[in-house]
């Protein structure tokens, strides 16, 4: 009794373009109480090259400060630590050649997260920071690739943005050579600008009673505002345009040495500076406070809303159902009959819950194509998962259901099976033939009525078990399935009727 009693403690890494971050915390009573915190300048995104790739020297450096966290988070079970990257791995041609290592050291899975998604999780972060009222807000973080936008109320953002400025990607771009000059630092803001008129009329016309910075930059900025007395509990745009000409008055990163600004902050600092003022303008700020919640803080928030059963993948799926204007009837029938099978097979096939979520998810989306076009309807549902905002939801997480969706029928695309890493690669076509008889038995049913069947699995070889007689008095139902045992043929796996 007293186990159950114990404060669930969980662990978030947050594997930043500029900074890797960890923090390990207890759930108590719905919010969250730190034990241990722990960030390194890592600058993945300073080893990008012109071709788009990581460097070695960068991915040793990534590999090596996660290895220090590992023995932090030894002690914790793997589905109590989640692991996200951003902005820098979503964009590296040759993220695997770092994330299949970081798994190995960390001993679980690395999540390369959708920029809107990364927006979603630091408002979560920021929220739980702030006044529980009703006032909406605008928050804002400068990471070393992106900047993200959300604007909400209480724990809900309405409007989410992530756009591709941060301070390590602008500091190769204008500030390379290491020196400040007021150029330099003009063309950064105009480039910043830039991106900024993408968002800023769908904001403005939002709107937002208080405005809030999270992470690295903006607490710099703050920090060094109240240092030289130009703040007091916010940033402003007098604020700024006296650090501007501070800034400007030094000629190289090496002499920014202002109170408040950590070493290992200065070489990232003139470009964080040149996008905060560029959003202040655009954007007409007028003032800005600084939270210390971050992404990690909400990846934490977002695990707990998990093990509560208040997943906000749910609510994706269910949006995306009444957008495409899914038959829920349909669907719940091929759902149900999907997690029949996952019951008879999970503990030979060794699938957990996590993809007996996914494939329900699966099931209830397999018709969503059906929106565009009756011809092709399962490669138009893999699109419209591949490319739609789906909250709560990793890249691969996405990854995955549009190949399930994609699998549920016809011929299964090998090719983009052979694509994922071998021990995932066995889970899902697993889960592809569970799907694939869910959807068959949905036709037969409305001809035959429900099959009486058994399942057994062993190996790469499933068994479906039919009474005497059964198959032979439901020949639509035998002919389906003899064209699915040839259907899945050339996966490797058997499909033996009896």
């Amino acid at each position: 009794m007293e186990q159950q009693n114990q404060p669930t403690t969980l662990a978030a890494v947050d594997l930043g373009s500029n900074s890797f971050h960890l923090i390990v915390a207890r759930e108590e009573h719905g919010e969250i109480r730190p034990i241990e915190r722990i960030g390194e300048k890592v600058q993945l995104a300073a080893g990008i090259g012109k071709k788009g790739k990581l460097s070695a020297e960068a991915i040793g450096r990534g590999l090596s400060c996660l290895a220090r966290f590992r023995q932090v988070i030894d002690s914790l079970q793997p589905d109590m630590v989640r692991v996200v990257g951003t902005n820098t791995l979503r964009a590296a041609k040759n993220s695997k050649e770092f994330t299949v290592p970081a798994e190995a050291v960390l001993g679980c899975p690395v999540e390369i997260i959708p920029g809107r998604e990364e927006a979603r999780l630091i408002y979560l972060g920021v929220a739980h920071t702030l006044a529980d009222d009703e006032q909406s807000r605008l928050v804002v973080d400068i990471g070393g690739g992106s900047t993200e936008f959300a604007i909400g109320q209480r724990f809900e953002p309405k409007r989410l943005e992530s756009l591709h400025m941060g301070c390590v990607s602008y500091m190769k771009r204008f500030f390379d050579d290491g020196k400040i000059t007021e150029k330099a630092f003009q063309k950064a803001v105009e480039a910043a600008s830039l991106e900024v008129l993408n968002i800023r009329d769908a904001y403005r016309q939002m709107g937002w009673q208080e405005c809030v910075g999270s992470s690295g930059t903006l607490l710099a900025v703050h920090q060094v505002l109240q240092e030289q007395g130009w703040a007091t509990e916010s940033i402003t745009p007098g604020g700024l345009a006296k650090l501007k000409q501070a800034v400007l008055a030094v000629d190289c990163m090496d002499n920014l040495d202002f109170p408040g600004l950590k070493e290992n902050r200065r070489t990232v600092f003139p470009s964080g500076l040149a996008i905060t003022c560029a959003l202040f303008d655009v954007l007409g700020i007028e003032n800005m406070t600084v939270s210390n919640g971050a992404l990690r803080e909400g990846v934490v928030y977002d695990m707990i809303g998990r093990l509560r059963h208040e997943d906000v993948r749910e609510r994706s799926v269910n949006a995306l159902m009444q957008r495409c204007a899914v038959d829920d009837k349909v669907a719940g029938r091929v759902e149900q009959m999907a997690g029949q099978l996952y019951e008879f097979v999970c503990d030979s096939w060794k699938l957990n819950q996590d993809d007996q979520m996914m494939l329900c998810w699966a099931a209830r989306l397999h018709e969503i194509g059906l929106t565009i076009a009756h011809n092709q309807f399962h490669k138009h549902g893999e699109y419209l998962i591949h490319n739609s905002d789906l909250p709560g939801f990793s890249q691969r997480d996405q990854q995955v259901l549009a190949l399930l969706v994609r699998s549920h029928r016809r011929k299964l695309p090998m090719d983009l099976f052979k694509e994922l890493p071998k021990k995932r690669r066995s889970a899902l076509l697993k889960m592809a033939m569970l799907l694939r008889l869910a959807v068959l038995f949905k036709y037969v049913a409305q001809e035959e009525g429900e099959p009486e069947f058994t399942v057994s699995a062993e190996g790469k070889t499933l068994s479906l078990n039919f009474p005497l007689d059964w198959l032979s008095r439901h020949p639509l139902t035998a002919n389906e399935l003899e064209n699915e045992a040839e259907l899945i043929s050339d996966s490797g796996y058997q499909l033996h009727i009896r």
